[in-house]
């Protein structure tokens, strides 16, 4: 029993580990902008924020609603500020206990030990294989098809990555068990109530795939049992959580409808093209997407030469769920790289769809995993002075913005891919007002209590914000430089706010 509860620890460790390695490697490339300083990025780190500075909850979101990974991230921020630590440090610690999190999914969907079969490293090999592909992944670029880094991110879906795995890992343990598995759809509907809650897309990556894969296995008596209680658990859960966002409707900003336009389907699918040959422009984006067609030539022979039914479920779910998901999404004629990113989790699910234990001499038994453990402690240990480089990098230009800001004791407005940084890093965020160049009130990924203020006295740019429309043909004379952004001071003028819209 012991040696069962080291192996475990040993597991979850191991994960830990290849999460410090991947996000040493990421941050340390192009990708730190997007997993640090992207505007889209911040936002559960602005959420949990408000929060902890006691702000009235007014916030308007997108059709995600970010509830487990705001939970997650607020675990780590709440100790986080007795320590000498950034947002930056938590936002990469949140990152690796994705990765830790990702493991736990795949362990259980690795199924019970038993003899001959070894869990635990078929499920950390898993999670390397993933890493593996982020690590090839380097651009800052939020649209490409760099999609297993963006688990390392609190925003981009990070848990409804991890509940579509378990949601697979628990129609595995119904079709490994006997009638003591009864309750496994109860628990399946729980999570697919949570994830839809939280994150609709669950439906696309989850409830539809896998609804496909249960519905023909109950077209089979003998699995038909075990079907069918899925499939409604399954249902079920999805509608009730669809069903639970209506009380939150005030909050979501966007019901996704406008995301999807099925006439758009041919742009969509040149979208994806596209994105496609960007990944394979590069060397790594060679070595990334070969990683996935290997997995995925792995996950149709794991699915014709599984063993059992709860093997062969999880095999058919590591082709299904890309395939439904990446022909779905062109169907729907969607334009977000980040909509299709089961193409890249789900093939590792072959890796622990038959966990065999592999036959080597004793020796070697022992030297490989000793030799891997020593690899991955020396390959963490060289990582976090790279993370922690990245996570305390001096910023002068950000440093600028926010000595004049605060020095100033006056409230301005910025654009959504300009403000959010900043804000962020203020010591009073109410602030840093967002706006749109038009200077109406932009609710969008914020706090709409931030318009109660009715109007700005200082306006922030950069390289990325559009062309200001005030109603005025001057801009001050003189602008503060503060390196990439520019601080226009309009005082003692006051601008007023326009209209607030998402």
């Amino acid at each position: 029993m012991r040696r069962v509860w080291m192996r475990e620890l040993g597991g979850w460790l191991g994960a830990v580990l290849l999460g410090i390695v991947t996000m040493g490697q990421v941050a340390s490339t192009a990708r730190a902008d997007l997993l640090f300083r992207d505007g889209d990025s911040l936002v559960v780190a602005l959420l949990a924020r408000s929060f902890t500075d006691g702000e009235a909850f007014d916030w308007a979101l997108s059709t995600v609603l970010f509830i487990p990974e705001t939970l997650a991230y607020l675990l780590l921020w709440l100790p986080a500020q007795l320590l000498p630590i950034g947002v930056d440090a938590v936002l990469a610690t949140a990152g690796v206990l994705n990765i830790a999190a990702l493991y736990g999914a795949l362990r259980f969907a690795a199924g019970r030990r038993r003899d001959g079969r070894a869990p635990v490293a078929w499920a950390l090999v898993a999670v390397a294989a993933l890493c593996a592909i982020a690590a090839t992944e380097t651009t800052a670029s939020r649209d490409s098809l760099e999609l297993a880094s963006l688990l390392l991110t609190t925003t981009y879906y990070s848990a409804t990555v991890i509940a579509t795995v378990l949601a697979i890992g628990l129609v595995r343990r119904a079709f490994d068990r006997d009638a003591a598995g009864r309750a496994l759809p109860v628990w399946l509907g729980v999570v697919a109530g949570v994830s839809v809650l939280s994150n609709p897309l669950f439906a696309a990556w989850a409830t539809v795939p896998l609804g496909i894969i249960l519905a023909i296995a109950a077209v089979y008596p003998s699995a038909r049992d075990r079907a069918l209680p899925l499939l409604g658990g399954l249902a079920a859960g999805t509608a009730a959580g669809l069903i639970a966002r209506i009380p939150l409707s005030a909050w979501i900003a966007n019901d996704g409808s406008s995301y999807a336009d099925p006439s758009l389907w041919p742009e969509s699918a040149a979208y994806y093209g596209a994105r496609l040959g960007e990944r394979l422009a590069t060397p790594l984006g060679v070595i990334g997407c070969l990683l996935v067609v290997a997995l995925l030539v792995l996950a149709l022979i794991a699915t014709r030469r599984a063993a059992d039914a709860g093997a062969r479920m999880v095999a058919a779910a590591s082709w299904v769920v890309p395939l439904v998901v990446a022909v779905g999404m062109i169907a729907l004629g969607t334009h977000a790289s980040r909509y299709i990113a089961p193409i890249v989790f789900a093939p590792i699910l072959a890796l622990v769809a038959t966990p065999v234990a592999l036959r080597l001499p004793r020796r070697i038994g022992v030297v490989v995993p000793a030799a891997a453990a020593v690899l991955l402690v020396a390959g963490a240990a060289l990582s976090v002075p790279r993370t922690a480089a990245a996570t305390t990098a001096a910023d002068a230009d950000l440093a600028c913005v926010n000595d004049w800001v605060t020095a100033s004791g006056q409230t301005g407005g910025g654009q959504f891919w300009t403000v959010r940084l900043p804000k962020l890093h203020l010591d009073d965020a109410a602030q840093l007002v967002q706006v749109d160049h038009r200077l109406n009130a932009y609710a969008w990924l914020v706090n709409r209590t931030d318009f109660a203020v009715g109007e700005v006295t200082f306006l922030i740019e950069d390289s990325s914000s559009s062309y200001w429309e005030l109603g005025t043909d001057d801009l001050p004379a003189e602008a503060i430089d503060c390196g990439r952004y520019t601080i226009y001071d309009f005082t003692p003028t006051v601008l007023p706010l326009g209209p607030a819209h998402s």
